[in-house]
């Protein structure tokens, strides 16, 4: 008995096709790859490992300085074995700048280590429910004499060596406690300028014969971080620092070179050919110079998330903005309010440290216009850590009645795996470089672009503050 069989029109059937598989199932099973692709990469990134910039501690451990270095025995290292782990960057890139500033005062090699957020010896950590690198070698975010670059001209001041030769010629060194140098009023007086302690700390480590110096690694820091917030004691140290390599002669890596070449579009119309001489790794570009200023560029630094309990604690200690945001020749001042009760204070204070988006709107409107014709500002960048569709409003809002070229945030740049982990960077190369900025007076990463805009000669009217 034959088989009931159902006809199939060969007109449903695709020629050269398995029997039976037609357009329409065709592109379902294109749509389901699809997906199913789409959604691998999307586990497969969630899933990734952080990076642990191996070739940056291969540069690191192999300068080309190292073979004179070693058979040179005169050479005196400084090492500030206890620097600061934990924080942001912002913070410890403070005291990374401190102790560079004093071992090159003090006419010693500096001895640089890892960005550390986690001690422990583990690769990997975890913050705000992601893995993150433990420790990040500091050359893959900063270049210049802090990790081995040239000094200026004529300055015979040893290059900067990373730990791990520092630990191989100087097996014993001298070990100094900061409890031993730093006296309570050094410390923690409201009053006494940081010249003091600067002073005493290079006068000391001059009187040290030992060419292998070291911090305790358990003592607390030369620079306590709260002084960065002291106006009265840190500005008196400028002019000692002011034309220091450290600062004149700072640089980022050349990951961060790498990122800024690849979004500059972001930032620029017409991009700068001028190069500088910078130690990395021959594959990626030749570096901006990062004291030549992006024509047309205000960037605009915008802390959101818990900064804004953070800038309530701020109201509470009756803070002052970061020291290096106080330059008394700075159009925007901060004055602690006075005779206020407990929430007018804290709305004074969140008013410049928190600002709504109407508040933003209204300041970068006012900066622009108060700012022509001596700065022509077409291009906006907002650095920030704000969630997407706050930062999506934002721009729109910033855009209305308003004739910006292109408005572009943080979240707008086209990272690699390596770069995304030091973002923070990136944001402060293209800062450092703006024609004008407006930033968060309390902010250590706004505190440090400002240094370096001073030291590098930016006009001082370029420095505006919410």
């Amino acid at each position: 008995m034959a088989e009931n069989v159902l006809p199939i029109s060969s007109s449903r059937l695709t020629p050269g096709l398995p029997y039976g598989l037609t357009r329409r199932k065709l592109r379902f099973i294109g749509a389901i790859a699809v997906v199913s692709l789409v959604a691998f990469f999307i586990l497969l990134k969630r899933h990734r490992k952080p990076p642990l910039y191996e070739n940056f501690r291969e540069v690191e451990r192999h300068l080309p300085h190292y073979d004179i270095y070693e058979q040179n025995t005169t050479i005196k290292y400084f090492w500030a074995a206890q620097l600061m782990h934990g924080s942001g960057w912002g913070n410890v890139m403070q005291d990374y700048v401190m102790m560079a500033l004093l071992a090159h005062a003090a006419g010693r090699s500096f001895v640089f280590a890892d960005y550390v957020w986690n001690p422990d010896g583990s690769p990997y950590s975890h913050y705000n429910g992601k893995l993150i690198p433990s420790c990040i070698p500091l050359t893959a975010l900063v270049g210049g004499p802090m990790v081995g670059g040239p000094m200026d001209s004529g300055d015979d001041t040893p290059l900067s060596v990373n730990e791990h030769f520092f630990k191989k010629i100087c097996p014993n060194p001298t070990v100094i406690r900061v409890e031993d140098v730093n006296t309570p009023n050094m410390r923690f007086s409201e009053t006494a300028p940081v010249t003091e302690t600067f002073d005493t700390w290079v006068e000391t480590i001059k009187a040290i014969d030992d060419p292998c110096l070291m911090l305790n690694p358990s003592s607390h820091h030369v620079f306590d971080n709260w002084i960065f917030g002291q106006k009265k004691r840190m500005l008196p140290l400028w002019p000692t620092i002011t034309h220091s390599p450290i600062l004149t002669r700072w640089d980022w890596s050349p990951l961060i070179h790498s990122a800024y070449s690849r979004n500059r579009h972001l930032f620029e119309r017409f991009p700068s050919s001028r190069l500088t001489q910078f130690i990395g790794t021959p594959d990626l570009p030749g570096p901006e110079d990062p004291s030549t200023a992006i024509k047309g560029l205000l960037a605009i630094h915008v802390r959101r998330g818990d900064f804004e309990e953070h800038c309530r604690t701020l109201a509470v200690w009756g803070a002052d903005w970061h020291a290096w945001n106080s330059f008394p020749e700075f159009i925007d001042q901060f004055e602690k309010p006075k005779d206020t009760g407990p929430e007018e204070s804290t709305n004074i204070y969140l008013d410049h440290c928190y600002p709504s988006t109407q508040q933003i709107v209204d300041k970068v409107n006012r900066v622009r216009q108060e700012s022509q014709p001596t700065h022509d500002l077409k291009y906006l960048y907002i650095m920030t850590n704000g969630p997407a569709t706050w930062v999506e409003e934002l721009k729109i809002a910033l855009a209305e009645g308003v004739a910006w070229e292109s408005i572009k945030s943080s979240q707008d740049l086209d990272l690699t795996w390596e770069e995304n982990f030091v973002a923070h960077a990136v944001d402060m190369f293209v800062a450092q470089r703006a024609e004008m900025i407006i930033g968060n007076g309390w902010s250590s990463l706004t505190s440090n672009v400002v240094m370096l805009r001073m030291a590098h000669g930016l006009s001082t009217d370029s420095n505006r503050f919410w």
